[in-house]
């Protein structure tokens, strides 16, 4: 036998808990609490809000008069549990245990109470065994033998006196030692030799399901009585038990047996006893001698007249079975309810042969109405005042007909009451006389005072005519929004809960103006009508048409323009990551059909990120390999293609630009070349949210770093950081800032990143690439890292760098992103060349913008140069957006502020003459 640990709850004077002392009287809640799957602590009072860790406190603390509630404590298991703590008269102590279920795992080894007195024990799970001595005035309710592996014995001795077990489950029980009075009531015992009363005077064994299984191995092991009472055990009483026999059908042992020195003042009837198809078994064995009929028992002894002998357990079961309502409800020991907790019922399918015509169950359960649920179904459960509106209470119930259902209307007046003996069909009438939004509730009360309700809401109106009506608003995350919780960009939601409605509504439908449309119920309960929602797939003005009809057939129509746009959003920084690579496998994009950027896997961004509500992310994307000159553009999926561009690129060369664009409905975006194929990857940079993130603050473009005049140009594989917040007006606890990074002066071919920690570079992205003889540059968002670093890398060759930082996002940003369908604002290929040292003003940004994001492109150029966006009417910045080269075509993702009349301005440096194309991606606004 494995040896196990050993938890003894005894009294104060026996044992001292080391580190617990007891809590003063005065100090003492009604209940005591023991739960560990919660905050708890074993020094302190056990109260609900922090109880005791362990039993033993709890033990030690308790006082005649209270209830120790255990729940579901772990490490039970091979645990070995001893009470001997006292109670007092009608002040008993009880311990309630309570499991989540009954898992193998949950169960104790052992109890034992000993030496003690005025005691409950309810719910316990064990598995092995209960051992009662030397006790008085102790009760066993509920005690559940472990379903899996336990075989649980009751062992009952030592002079106890009153002990009461009931409505519990055990392999075995052995009754002894002297103890008296003791009570078995709507027990289930089921093992070999089940139960034994030896040297027990005053035993009462009433209404329990007893079943003597005998395994029946290759040789037959052991065949004991059912029922044995013997020695000194007289004054015994057996009532209203089932006693069944399965197993080893080769044993003759008698189901109940009384000794001759046990019959005096003994009495037994009422018992049912059963056998198994083919089980030799005998009934009875009275004063040592044995009695295969009742007749013959009754002769013999006086004893069983109203016994019930059935040669098998077949009939035990269904309507018909012998043992309903057929028990002696006037025998000692008979409980109030069965084992299961239900009331004494009255079967009305049988006729009540029970003593006295009582309808008391032989056995440990009552054969009942299987009620668990009332019914209530109203005809018009919306309607105006004065309508009669009629209402159909039922249940479950197996016997409906013995059923009583009162309605309770809701609205103050009288309940109704449906009789039993009514057809299980039968109705009540009422008609409200004021409007309401009332809750009918229904109660089934069977014949034996059980009880079940269900409620339902009625809605009364005032009478009229049907007026549809709705508002429309958007559907946004909230600040706490999950990120596992989808949300898609442009949803809206229709609430037409504004309709008069005096009758039910039986049906909306709502045309979204998009050239879809969505149909539903009308009835939802406590609001009355259905919200809809969805998601449209681009920016615009629609018409929403939203028709309801009512129970009557009646319809009705409301109609609304509605501006359907991207909401202000907030900045959500993340680790660069890469989300495409067509040249892994082989996969140029062309021009002919647009290739899907994979930015959401289910509610995952760049497959790793909740974000289920992102709206709009920022991407680096890069183009090389091209068969021929060519742009990119890149847009929301299911919108359709801009006539903007985001990336310029060579033949045969590399060009990169970071992209800022909406997810579509789907939560992807598109990318197509306007000629030949190429090669693209695109690294995720950040994303976009309402009400999530962090503002923005644009900053006259200022520069933090130019290696041609400090520090010398980057080597290959080489880091440098880079102070970027904690000056120039930068906050020191700025979450990100965005940048514009110029490479110049490069000895090869090479690529630039710019991240946040500077000992772990990403494996993959990158954020500029860099050629011999060209000037390039490429604006990036970068989280801040240590000490408001941002860290710069080159993998080959040497460059020269400039950084210049065009604004921040942080706690105390001021303005929120709000992005659009890419749009060109202005293109001066219609309006003639930017003159070298001139300004271009470009205009349509809304008025209250403070921040603009941009696609600048500048193309037909002479001569190397730059540009520099900044605020209309404020003074050019000691920066540049992006650098010109003769021949080529050249764009750059810029931030700038803007000015008033929600204006900016673009500088073309002395370089050459310039043809500069503005698109707009969003704005930044304040509020």
């Amino acid at each position: 036998m494995r040896p196990s640990r050993a938890l003894v709850l005894l009294t104060a004077g026996l044992v001292t808990f080391i580190g617990m002392p007891a809590a003063n009287a005065a100090d003492l809640p009604t209940d005591l609490y023991v739960a560990s799957t919660m905050p708890c602590d074993d020094s302190e009072s056990g109260t609900k809000a922090l109880p005791f860790c362990t039993l033993g406190p709890a033990v030690k603390a308790a006082k005649p008069g209270q209830t120790v509630h255990v729940d579901n404590l772990p490490y039970q298991q091979e645990q070995d549990l001893t009470i001997d703590r006292s109670g007092a008269p009608g002040k008993p102590i009880t311990y309630a245990f309570t499991y989540a279920n009954q898992n193998p795992e949950s169960a104790t080894d052992s109890l034992t109470i000993s030496g003690t007195s005025h005691l409950v024990v309810k719910g316990l799970l064990v598995s092995e065994r209960v051992n009662v001595a030397d006790s008085h005035d102790v009760a066993l309710e509920g005690i559940v033998e472990e379903p899996k592996w336990g075989s649980a014995s009751l062992d009952i001795g030592g002079g106890s006196t009153d002990v009461r077990v009931s409505r519990s489950s055990f392999h075995k029980v052995a009754i002894g030692g002297g103890a008296q009075r003791t009570v078995l009531s709507r027990n289930v015992l089921r093992g070999s030799g089940p139960l034994s009363v030896v040297d027990a005077p005053g035993t009462v064994i009433a209404n329990n399901h007893i079943d003597n299984f005998t395994a029946a191995y290759p040789t037959p092991v052991g065949c004991e009585k059912t029922v044995s009472v013997s020695g000194t055990s007289n004054g015994a009483s057996v009532f209203n038990n089932v006693l069944t026999a399965s197993g080893n059908t080769t044993c003759t042992t008698p189901q109940l047996s009384v000794a001759q020195s046990a019959t005096s003042g003994t009495r037994a009837d009422s018992n049912l006893i059963a056998g198994s198809e083919g089980f030799a078994t005998v009934a009875y064995q009275w004063a040592d001698t044995t009695y295969p009929t009742a007749a013959a028992f009754l002769a013999a002894s006086g004893q069983g007249a109203r016994d019930i002998l059935l040669p098998t357990t077949a009939s035990l079961s269904g309507a018909d079975s012998p043992a309903i309502d057929s028990a002696d409800a006037t025998a000692p020991g008979v409980l109030p309810v069965d084992k299961n907790g239900i009331p004494t019922t009255d079967d009305p399918r049988v006729p009540n042969t029970g003593k006295d015509g009582g309808y008391l169950d032989r056995g440990a359960t009552e054969t009942n109405d299987g009620l668990t649920a009332a019914t209530l179904d109203i005809d018009q459960p919306w309607a105006p005042t004065g309508t009669k509106v009629t209402f159909k209470p039922g249940s479950d119930s197996k016997w409906p007909t013995t059923m009583t259902h009162t309605v309770d209307f809701g609205d103050g007046t009288a309940p109704a009451v449906v009789r039993p003996g009514a057809a299980a069909d039968a109705t009540v009438t009422h008609v409200y006389a004021s409007p309401c939004a009332c809750v009918v509730k229904t109660t089934a009360t069977a014949g034996n005072g059980r009880k079940v309700t269900k409620e339902q809401k009625i809605r009364v109106t005032v009478p009229g005519e049907l007026a549809a009506a709705f508002t429309i608003a958007p559907v946004l995350p909230a600040p706490d929004h999950g990120g596992y919780h989808l949300l898609r960009p442009l949803t809206y939601r229709v609430d037409p809960s504004r309709t008069v409605a005096p009758w039910g509504v039986e049906w909306v439908d709502v045309d979204y103006g998009d050239g879809r449309s969505a149909g539903s119920d009308g009835w939802s309960g406590g609001n009355g009508l259905r919200t809809a929602r969805h998601t449209y797939e681009q920016p615009g003005t629609y018409e929403v048409k939203v028709t309801v009809t009512d129970v009557r057939g009646v319809k009705s129509t409301a109609t609304r323009s509605v501006k359907v746009d991207y909401a202000p959003s907030g900045y959500v920084a993340a680790e660069p990551w890469r989300l495409l690579d067509t040249r892994t496998d082989r996969s140029p994009i062309g021009h002919q059909y647009p290739t899907t950027v994979p930015v959401f896997d289910g509610v995952h961004l760049a497959s790793r990120i909740p974000a289920g509500a992102a709206a709009t992310v920022v991407l680096n994307v890069t183009v090389t390999d091209a068969t021929q000159d060519t742009h990119l553009s890149v847009w929301p999926s299911e919108q359709a293609r801009p006539a903007t561009s985001n990336v310029n690129v060579r033949a045969g060369a590399t060009s990169s630009n970071m992209v800022t664009v909406p997810v579509g409905a789907d939560g992807q975006v598109k990318a197509q070349l306007n000629a030949g194929k190429a090669a693209l990857i695109v690294d995720f940079v950040g994303y976009y949210q309402p009400n999530a993130g962090n503002r923005f603050s644009p900053i006259t473009p200022t520069r933090v770093l130019d290696t041609r005049t400090s520090g010398g140009a980057l080597g290959g594989n080489k880091r440098r950081s880079v102070k970027v917040a904690g000056v120039n007006g930068i906050p020191a606890d700025a979450k990100a800032v965005a940048v514009n990074l110029t490479g110049t002066g490069a000895t090869q071919e090479a690529f630039v990143s710019v991240f946040k920690d500077p000992l772990r570079r990403p494996n993959k992205g990158s954020n500029l690439n860099v050629e011999p003889g060209k000037d390039k540059s490429n604006q990036a968002i970068v989280p801040v890292g240590p000490n408001g670093t941002v860290t710069l890398f080159t993998n080959v060759g040497s460059t020269h760098l400039v950084l210049d930082v065009v604004g921040y996002y942080g706690k105390d940003g001021k303005a929120l992103f709000t992005p659009v369908v890419p749009q060109r604002l202005a293109d001066t290929r219609t309006t003639g060349k930017v003159a070298p040292g001139a300004t271009t003003t470009v205009s349509g940004l809304p008025a209250n913008a403070v921040g603009a994001v941009l696609n600048v492109t500048a193309t037909d150029t002479t001569a190397p140069g730059f540009l520099t966006a900044y605020a209309f009417g404020g003074k050019i910045p000691a920066a540049s957006s992006l650098n010109t080269l003769p021949g080529l075509t050249v764009p750059n993702h810029v931030t700038t502020p803007v000015g008033p009349g929600g204006k900016v301005s673009i500088f073309n440096s002395h370089g050459g003459p310039n043809h500069v194309i503005t698109d707009l991606l969003g704005y930044f606004t304040t509020g």
